[in-house]
């Protein structure tokens, strides 16, 4: 199961320093990307010395292109985002705007942060490279659902891309369904949602009720581990931290597609029994990553991961039974 050989050494350090010396204007999207199906938040890897790791970021996009997944979003709570620095979101942006063009695949910046002048140094470099669309988590120093609406009208003005709307991971504050919809009425490019906040699923049905519009899609998200039913209850898809197993997503929702349901309940059964080692095993997804050739190190900064014997024993064999399931 390791990495083909999607881009060399040297395509990849070519693509790194052009990434930083390509004008903006230049790395236009390819325009009315479906935002549907398998969207991966990417991981961020880091070198020995635990900086980020530009040249697999780039090797991340090529992965996830290989895998048939929709979309890539990246900097996410699954990218260690709080741990980067404004410069390495930066770069992170420009190499990725790089490494996407003329790929199928959307692709989506997180721009948040504490507040609206934060956020807003983000959506105005993210704006200038054209991603695909733009995620933000609310901003955690928001005291009232009012100052929510504006730190989003704020991200209107600075761009017309779908923007999507994290229910969970800002201040303590619900992002009501009164509330979501209205804002996507006030802001239509708002009608997008990654929904995991409460009870997610009766909140998604009652979503639902306002697609298509004002609400445009509604996405589950929490590693996929409720996907295999948000399917069958009509959401759009999932945004996740998955990139390592990015072609069983992709293969996932091809068979909701085909509505072939009894190879859909298998395969999702397999994935659960990898993500049931994500609290037995931390690190294991990195773990993933660097077997499959993506990624150089096991490198995070959330702590330094080691594996037993007996723990590679288990991962490896439970990866065992998602090999039918992987195309890469």
């Amino acid at each position: 199961m390791s990495l083909n050989p999607l881009l060399s050494r040297r395509q990849i350090l070519a693509a790194v320093t052009a990434a930083s010396a390509l004008p903006f204007a230049s790395l236009s999207a390819a325009p009315n990307k479906v935002m549907r199906g398998a969207l991966m938040i990417l991981s961020t890897p880091y070198t020995d010395s635990g900086e980020v790791d530009y040249e697999d970021l780039l090797k991340e996009v090529a992965f996830c292109d290989s895998c048939g997944v929709q979309g890539m979003v990246w900097p996410q709570n699954s990218s260690e985002q709080r741990y980067l620095s404004k410069a390495e979101r930066i770069r992170g942006f420009e190499v990725l705007a790089q490494a996407n063009r003329g790929r199928d695949m959307a692709l989506v910046f997180g721009v948040q942060a504490e507040d609206t002048a934060g956020m807003l140094e983000y959506a105005k470099v993210a704006e200038a490279l054209a991603p695909d669309g733009m995620i933000a988590i609310p901003p955690t120093t928001a005291n009232s659902l009012s100052e929510i609406h504006s730190y989003y009208a704020a991200l209107c003005e600075i761009t017309s891309r779908p923007i999507f709307v994290q229910t969970s991971g800002g201040p303590d504050i619900e992002l009501t369904i009164d509330f979501l919809v209205q804002l996507a009425r006030d802001l239509p490019q708002c009608g997008y949602i990654k929904e995991e906040y409460g009870d997610v699923h009766a909140r998604m049905l009652a979503l639902q009720e306002y697609q298509p519009e004002p609400i445009k899609s509604v996405f589950g998200a929490t590693l996929g581990r409720g996907w295999l039913y948000e399917m069958r209850i009509g959401t759009d898809g999932v945004m996740t931290g998955g990139t390592m197993y990015g072609d069983v997503y992709a293969k996932l929702w091809q068979l909701h597609l085909e509505s072939r349901q009894d190879e859909l309940r298998e395969c999702y059964s397999k994935l659960l029994l990898m993500q049931n080692l994500d609290t037995l095993i931390p690190g294991v997804r990195l773990y993933v990553l660097q077997k499959r050739g993506v990624f150089k190190t096991t490198k995070s900064r959330r702590g330094d991961y080691s594996f037993s014997t007996q723990q590679i024993a288990e991962i490896e064999y439970r990866l065992e039974a998602l090999k039918p399931y992987m195309s890469v």
